[in-house]
């Protein structure tokens, strides 16, 4: 029998026969497939992250004057090198060498998440891998190495820390919430959004702005409650999206939509509860 679902379609079928227990057997087992390689593809870019980062490497730039790195680049080369030797008939969408491929199937890859930390020589960065089928995302993999950590989901199996199960907060009212705010700069620009966001920041307990990975990571052990972003990319969010749904949480854009490709702005709370509110606050008339 088929495990890869590239080369057959028990993916598909299994979506349109969820009632069927052989085929949604054959669903786990490709999708524990993928996400061992994804680790493995992970750590092994971490470990050449963490070789750059030790010696130092040299800083470009981007068009957007985003920075790059030679570390982003052979990172990138490394996780497309394992993904394609495991499923070749699968598509990459990378963030240094673009799209290739044409499938159901996506992997989604940030190569090294955090550039201007990694170049500053700050811990907070990561290796990113997502998998979407058919528009859904059904697994991440979030590799932290400097900072010590590694999560990892896929769709029905629950989230992990180092191997470890972990769970959202049960928090439901904003004033005992703990809100992280990322990017958020290009909120500025909105006067009525920016002062809804002005409001929730006095509803809630306590902020901070951890950015980054790290603050999904605290969401999804159940460490703070509330993520707001508004300047991001789908390949920044998308393995993390698993990872905080697949251990309770709720993770939509920031005006409770689907995440897409075209997503840029994030919104993650640990309830649906605190989901409803949070959106009620920030909605804009």
């Amino acid at each position: 029998m088929c495990f890869d679902f590239a080369c057959c379609a028990s993916y598909a079928q299994h979506k349109r026969l969820e009632h069927d227990p052989a085929m949604a057997d054959i669903a786990e087992k490709f999708l524990d497939r993928a996400l061992e390689v994804a680790r493995g593809a992970a750590s092994a870019a971490g470990e050449l992250i963490g070789r750059h980062y030790a010696r130092g490497v040299e800083v470009e730039f981007k068009p957007d004057a985003t920075p790059v790195t030679i570390a982003d680049r052979e990172a990138e080369d490394t996780i497309r090198r394992l993904l394609n030797r495991a499923f070749p008939d699968h598509a990459i969408l990378g963030e240094e060498r673009g799209r290739s491929g044409a499938s159901e199937f996506l992997w989604l890859v940030d190569p090294l998440d955090g550039t201007k930390s990694f170049v500053r020589g700050t811990p907070f960065f990561s290796t990113q891998i997502a998998l979407m089928h058919a528009g859904e995302l059904v697994l991440g993999v979030s590799h932290a190495p400097l900072y010590g950590e590694t999560m990892w989901a896929r769709r029905g199996g629950g989230a992990f820390l180092d191997g470890k199960p972990v769970r959202v907060a049960d928090t439901c009212e904003l004033k005992n919430a703990v809100l992280s705010l990322g990017n958020i700069k290009s909120l500025t620009a909105d006067a009525q959004r920016w002062n809804a966001l002005g409001a929730l920041i006095r509803g809630v307990n306590r902020v901070r702005g951890y950015g980054d990975f790290a603050h999904y990571h605290f969401l999804a052990r159940g460490a703070l409650d509330i993520v707001i972003e508004s300047d991001v990319n789908i390949l920044d969010v998308a393995a993390l999206a698993v990872i905080v749904r697949e251990a309770g949480g709720v993770f939509t854009d920031l005006d409770g939509a689907e995440l897409t490709l075209e997503t840029t702005r994030a919104l993650a709370t640990a309830t649906a509860e605190l989901h409803s509110q949070v959106r009620e606050r920030l909605t804009t008339r």
